[in-house]
């Protein structure tokens, strides 16, 4: 991966939405590592436990906002009062099995938050760059067992899906509309199933695994052989962060980026089950239950565009990336010990920067 700058960073004004939730939390403790200055805008984290506050992250922020993207006046306030170089979008209801349960919160949190976000930035011109996170589920996706690339067709069967695709259309509209020849780059970042500690998220299969085979009890999944482009959040973040640099004064960055990993971290999530339950060494049963909605069966991005723009890729193997989330949480389960998951997370950290030299 190109490298990072450490001298850009330095004390560079950061504002991120979202920053309680699971990437956001990472990135706070990766933005931290390089010397920036970040405030938080954000609800209460929705899990207990959870990353942020068992951490207290909030003690590395200049700043830390609990409001809701979809009240302007406050968020423009705050970004106005921090005037930030730099925005990370992550704010979102990121649940796929949520989106049915709550459609109209989904919209709202994903569509209007964006868009209240982009009309904020307008206003504001200290923000030289600024990093949309969507997913790869935007993809209008046919179960051809295709890699999608950044132009491929936008779609969405559910909510979630289709809220992040529009999230993703009113961005590029916005860039072209009101951003083409301003002193702002925006790009929007797609990734695959990020996996690290701290995500607790409901229904995700590693935390449903941690939880199960860390008190031997049986581990309920819907879907054992739909495959999804795991990597290690780690990954795409510091792919942002390069990304962030070369958007800095430079929109010829902007537009839509692919941040997944190669085809060989596609495991089925039976495969990703099994190497849980070795590294736990767990006597739990497996149990296999109905889907209640749809849920895409096969998901692969093409990544090509960051590789050859920002010589970027994947650093950790799926075995490793799996290896590295499930002893972050048997730590936590084993000693519930702030001080030593944060070293923990650090030192994960520490090593990505060491294997890319920065």
């Amino acid at each position: 991966m190109a490298k990072i700058n450490n001298n850009f960073w330095k004390n560079k004004k950061v504002f991120i939405t979202g920053h309680t939730g699971f990437k956001g939390s990472w990135l706070t403790l990766i933005l931290h590592s390089l010397g920036a200055k970040i405030v938080g805008y954000a609800l209460n984290p929705i899990s207990k436990p959870n990353f942020f506050d068992n951490l207290n992250l909030s003690k590395y922020l200049i700043k830390d906002y609990r409001q809701d993207i979809n009240n302007f006046k406050k968020l423009n306030n705050a970004i106005k009062n921090f005037n930030p170089s730099i925005v990370f979008h992550l704010a979102a209801q990121s649940s796929v099995l949520v989106s049915y349960q709550k459609p109209r919160e989904t919209v709202e949190a994903n569509v209007i938050g964006t868009t209240n976000l982009l009309e904020s930035m307008k206003k504001t011109k200290s923000i030289k760059s600024a990093i949309i996170v969507t997913t790869d589920k935007v993809y209008l996706n046919q179960e051809k067992k295709k890699k999608f690339k950044e132009d491929s067709k936008l779609g969405g069967y559910d909510i979630y899906s289709s809220s992040k695709a529009a999230c993703d259309i009113i961005t590029e509209s916005y860039i072209k509309s009101f951003f083409s020849k301003s002193n702002c780059g925006i790009a929007i970042v797609r990734s695959g199933n990020c996996i690290g500690g701290g995500d607790w998220t409901k229904d995700r299969i590693v935390k449903d695994c941690a939880e199960s085979f860390i008190k031997n009890e049986k581990l309920i999944i819907r879907s054992p052989n739909a495959t999804r482009p795991w990597q290690h959040v780690l990954d795409p973040l510091f792919g942002y962060l390069k990304l962030s640099q070369k958007l800095f004064n430079n929109n010829r960055y902007n537009g839509a980026w692919n941040f997944g990993p190669n085809k060989k971290n596609n495991l089925k999530v039976k495969q990703l089950v099994l190497i849980g339950k070795k590294i736990f060494n767990s006597m739990s049963k497996i149990v296999l239950k109905k889907k209640k909605y749809y849920e895409s069966e096969n998901l692969a991005l093409d990544s090509s565009k960051a590789k050859k723009l920002l010589n970027w890729q994947t650093e950790f193997k799926d075995r490793e990336a799996l290896n590295m989330t499930f002893n972050w949480y048997k730590n936590f389960y084993k000693t519930k010990d702030k001080k030593l998951l944060l070293k923990l997370s650090f030192d994960q950290i520490k090593n990505f920067k060491l294997r890319h030299k920065i």
